[in-house]
């Protein structure tokens, strides 16, 4: 049995030392035993409210595996995408480009040649006003444009590195696929259907009338930090500037949600790698959780899995699955062990340099293991 007072302890600890001003930390064993922990307030002002088990965070590269991956498992099960689609068999306007040949398999073990970062926010600044408008024809060509011109930095398949790109890459091809805007899709391909009504983009618009009113939302969501290029702490929009850039619905950041709603998810994986008859097809899943074995690579498809030094510490099993979120997110599944664990921060409310959590995540890994093998 899980011991919620020893691990409290040390969340409260992590408040204290600076790791984050609070968190929620969900954990569950067997798909039976569960608890969700809150600790610390909002923020760093001792007058804030304290932090519920039903805070909203902004879950940062969580997104890529709760929204795009599983929104492109969802399709390749309906027959209309395949790890070997290419990019320019989506997206005709990449046809001749030096992305254009990658394939879904690429962009989802970040081996495709693309570069790991580019500020995009910056790009369409410069493009003007005119890419304002959420989910117009004309931000959206203005991102295929960006995307199209930008140079590989290795060649496709040689390596893996981590790319926000790929992945920015692979929302537009969901949505050209779809024939909707990424965050409809979502809502209705996997939130709704997954139980996860308080998992979603732009949250003051997509959990309103669920939480009395965009003011009564935005002061369950917890602030990440003080940006310059946005005029001030960043509370109900994403953190991420080139997904704030794209009106907030992005295929590698954007999504927000509670730790039971990322449970909602993590938990349909789980289910599907032992069972048949799933929302998720059991083969399928067994296969992208896998490791893939690219040079120096931890990636399976769009997961990532353990290796030396992991933020899931030594105690997860060879076969587990899982991915980070840069405001301080974290989601690691151990399918052997049968155990869950979400943890949700914002540890860059202290600052996008506040790296405490680099040492804290395998701390509190290898401690809520210990204690669900006693």
């Amino acid at each position: 049995m899980v011991s919620p007072h020893i691990i409290r302890t040390a969340l409260q600890e992590a408040v204290h030392d600076g790791v984050f001003p609070g968190a929620v930390l969900a954990v569950r064993a067997g798909g039976q035993e569960r608890f969700i922990l809150p600790v610390g307030r909002l923020t760093c002002d001792p007058e804030s409210s304290p932090v519920t088990e039903s805070t909203i965070y902004d879950l940062a590269s969580l997104t890529k595996p709760l929204a795009t991956v599983t929104s492109l498992l969802l399709l390749f099960q309906q027959g209309r995408c395949s790890l070997e689609t290419s990019v320019e068999e989506v997206l005709q306007s990449f046809q001749g480009s030096a992305i254009g040949t990658a394939t879904v398999r690429d962009l989802l073990t970040h081996s495709s040649g693309l570069p790991g970062w580019r500020p995009i926010y910056e790009r369409l600044a410069q493009m003007g006003p005119g890419v304002a408008p959420l989910h117009s024809d004309m931000l959206r060509n203005s991102l295929e444009t960006i995307l199209r011109n930008e140079p590989l930095i290795y060649p496709r398949g040689s390596k893996s590195l981590y790319s926000d790109l790929g992945f920015i890459l692979l929302g537009l091809m969901i949505e050209h696929t779809t024939g909707l805007p990424l965050d409809r899709w979502f809502d209705d391909a996997v939130a709704m259907p997954f139980g996860a009504p308080l998992l979603g983009y732009r949250p003051t618009t997509k959990f309103s009338s669920q939480l009395g009113g965009g003011e009564k939302t935005a002061m369950r969501i917890a602030p990440t930090e003080s940006n310059a290029w946005r005029d001030g702490v960043t509370r109900h929009e994403v953190h991420d500037e080139n997904a704030a850039a794209m009106r907030g619905v992005a295929g590698h950041a954007g999504l927000f949600g509670t730790a039971e709603s990322v449970l909602a998810i993590s938990g349909a994986w789980l289910k599907a790698y032992h069972s048949t008859g799933c929302r998720l097809e059991h083969s399928l899943v067994r296969q992208w959780v896998a490791h893939q074995n690219i040079s120096n690579s931890s990636w399976a498809l769009g997961w990532d899995t353990p290796s030396k030094d992991s933020s899931s510490g030594q105690y997860f099993s060879e076969q587990s699955f899982g991915h980070l979120g840069y405001t301080g997110t974290s989601l690691w599944i151990d399918p052997v062990k049968r155990i869950e664990v979400v943890l949700l921060s914002n540890r860059v409310h202290l600052g996008h340099d506040n790296n405490k959590i680099r040492t804290f995540r395998p701390r509190i890994h290898d401690l809520i293991m210990q204690e669900c093998a006693t």
